[in-house]
């Protein structure tokens, strides 16, 4: 288990990242890293109602799959989060099959609620939340030929959705990046360039080898300021 506790957009955060027990199965080992993290947010006076974002990371498609839908059935409600997923063996240090990241925001007002958006019709995804005048939107993905395509279709989508929430592009302060392995990053870099021209404070990129469905090339998370 690694915890951070930093101070960002005035808020205090709490990023939490585990991996799986080797040895059990995958919904098992999502079970016991939520447990734990439950353990450690429930310790700093927190819940996982506090949670604003996840990543989950499989080893190989089924595990995947089987770490997503206990997801699913933990941050419900309340606890229902922005989140993606990916596949990448070469993420774990371990055997584990399934690792976490957690974000969890503790709001400057006390008694804050988030805002939960879903798409129309709903999907397993959340289209994004509001939190405190934050925006978290779930990682966004297409299944089309080129990663140029994809890009033509996620960007306005994510536009679309920062509107919706009363953002834009240029209150973006985080564009996280996730490529396919085979992909050139110099490539990814001046096509986003080409469409979106608002300048992010931060951009990280990171290579997986695989997503939600087969075809993805890329999943793209932002975080915004709603005013």
């Amino acid at each position: 288990m690694r915890k951070n506790i930093f101070q960002w957009l005035g808020r205090e955060f709490v990023a939490l990242s585990c991996e799986g027990k080797a040895g059990l199965t995958p919904t098992e080992e999502a079970q016991e890293i939520f447990s734990r993290f439950d353990e450690e947010l429930r310790a700093m006076g927190l819940s996982l109602e506090n949670t604003v974002r996840t990543r989950l990371w499989g080893r190989d498609r089924e595990s995947r799959n089987l770490g997503s839908n206990e997801r699913v059935k933990v941050l419900s409600g309340k606890a229902r989060s922005a989140s993606s997923s990916y596949i990448a063996p070469r993420h774990f240090d371990s055997g584990a099959c399934v690792a976490l990241d957690l974000l969890a925001m503790s709001p400057s007002r006390r008694g804050d609620e988030k805002t939960l958006k879903e798409y129309d019709p709903p999907i397993v995804p959340l289209r994004y939340l509001i939190y405190d005048s934050v925006v978290f939107l779930s990682g966004v993905t297409a299944v089309l030929p080129t990663l140029g395509d994809q890009l033509a279709d996620i960007l306005p989508r994510i536009s679309g959705s920062l509107n919706d929430a009363g953002s834009s592009w240029n209150k973006a302060v985080k564009v996280s990046f996730f490529l396919h392995r085979s992909q050139k990053l110099e490539n990814l870099k001046g096509l986003f360039g080409k469409t979106v021209t608002a300048q992010s404070p931060q951009m990280e990129y990171a290579f997986v080898d695989g997503y939600s469905a087969e075809g993805k090339l890329i999943e793209i998370e932002v975080t915004a300021n709603a005013v």
